[in-house]
């Protein structure tokens, strides 16, 4: 292993130094991807005292044109023998590093797996993962590293989402562009920045999870205000993510959005977004936290199940404080969510009716508002500030509107149910 000669990007350092289990690293191309995977399979095979090693791309033919010759040359100080009919090479210590394609499944059972490296792990069947190399690492614990070129927002996209969210220690995730290798002529890629076009750019070489841009909602019409409107009232509007038993979200990825919004006489100024996978007993502890700070006139929270799961938690809060507001029920109106949204955003952007305060939560929001519709693409965050158009109706006549909670059930102050 010492006479390995591992010379690495800083980008590639990065992944290299993670003590994560599971690694997962979006690039651009010609990032230095098939070197890095190269030097972690040779090292991993080096230490593993049991087990196989396995590189996996879309399908073999690829794997060996990616991998195999770049293996053999980085490798070259500790191979004791290579087969490239069947894809093999044996490294000093006999552990056996294979080049597979995941478009040939069967060959990959009922093997125990010490490393792996899916790459272009967006070209596959997610099932490939789940059912097949998945279990393989079960018995010797072993580690994987996923990589790859974006290609919308499909199960690569959902896993770097997990990784990114860090709600399990085991995962870890990065997102470079082409232009982190250094090694690569800039002005290069600069050129070919201007002959592809703008999706195929931020795709291939920018690495960006995008699905083709959509035609609803523009960006000029975006417009930002760090100034507070002097009238108005605040509403406040919750889109629930799904929960499972135990209050947790499902792995689906949708999360809780708490929009504070306040509605005045030129439009709407949004103050934030609250987003996150939360058990419904922390997405009742920050609704309430904004309930109390900001005392909307209207709180409104989507209908259904996830609403019916925090209601015992808001109690519960509202008891323990004793502070009590009342829930106004969103609904989807019988119409489907691509109009609703539309009709309650689209006209307000267009005129300048709607903008919107600077913080952490633009990014996710304006990502997901210039690619709604897209079946591929969350719209948690835009679909909880639609439902505002629900409440603004009810800023004029707050005072006098007399609001129910769940069923007809009023809370009394006193006695706090």
């Amino acid at each position: 292993m010492t006479d390995l000669a591992i010379s690495l990007l800083p980008w590639q350092q990065q992944v290299w130094d993670s003590k994560a289990r599971f690694k997962v690293v979006a690039a651009g191309r010609r990032t230095g991807k098939s070197r890095l995977a190269a030097y972690l399979l040779i090292v991993n095979a080096l230490q593993a005292k049991q087990g196989q090693v396995f590189y996996v791309a879309p399908t073999q033919g690829q794997a060996r044109d990616i991998m195999w010759q770049v293996l053999l040359e980085a490798g070259h100080p500790v191979i004791k023998s290579s087969h490239i009919n069947n894809l093999q090479v044996t490294l000093i210590n006999g552990t056996i590093i294979s080049l597979k394609g995941a478009d040939r499944p069967e060959t990959m059972r009922g093997v125990s797996l010490k490393f792996l490296v899916m790459d272009e792990y967006a070209d596959m069947k997610p099932s490939v993962w789940e059912q097949i190399l998945r279990p393989a690492l079960t018995d010797q614990k072993g580690a994987a590293l996923f990589i790859g070129t974006p290609m919308g927002r499909n199960h690569f996209y959902d896993l770097y989402k997990l990784a990114e969210l860090k709600e399990h220690d085991t995962y870890e995730s990065w997102h470079f562009t082409s232009y982190d290798n250094n090694l690569l002529d800039k002005d290069e890629i600069d050129m070919a920045k201007k002959s592809m076009s703008s999706f195929a750019f931020r795709q291939e070489y920018m690495a960006s999870f995008e699905a083709r841009d959509s035609d609803i909602f523009k960006e000029e019409w975006i417009q930002f205000s760090e100034t507070e409107p002097e009238d108005g009232e605040w509403v406040v509007s919750v889109d629930m993510a799904g929960f499972e038993e135990g209050g947790k979200t499902k792995v689906r990825l949708d999360e809780t959005a708490i929009c504070l919004v306040k509605v005045h006489s030129k439009g709407w100024w949004v103050k934030d977004i609250q987003h996150g996978r939360w058990q419904f007993q922390e997405t009742a502890r920050r609704l309430f936290n904004i309930v109390e700070e900001y005392n909307p006139i209207v709180t409104g929270i989507e209908g259904g199940i996830a609403k019916q799961a925090i209601r015992s938690p808001l109690i519960d809060l509202m008891k323990i404080r004793n502070m009590y507001f009342t829930i106004k029920e969103l609904s989807h109106g019988g119409t489907n969510k691509i109009t609703r949204i539309t009709s309650a955003l689209e006209g307000r952007l267009e005129r300048g009716a709607l903008k919107f305060n600077r913080g952490k939560w633009n990014v996710e929001f304006m990502d997901q508002l210039f690619q709604f519709p897209n079946r591929h693409v969350h719209d948690d965050l835009v679909d909880s500030l639609s439902y505002v158009d629900q409440l603004q109706s009810l800023v004029a006549s707050a005072y006098s509107f007399d609001l129910e909670y769940e069923e007809h059930e009023l809370l009394d102050v006193t006695a706090g149910y």
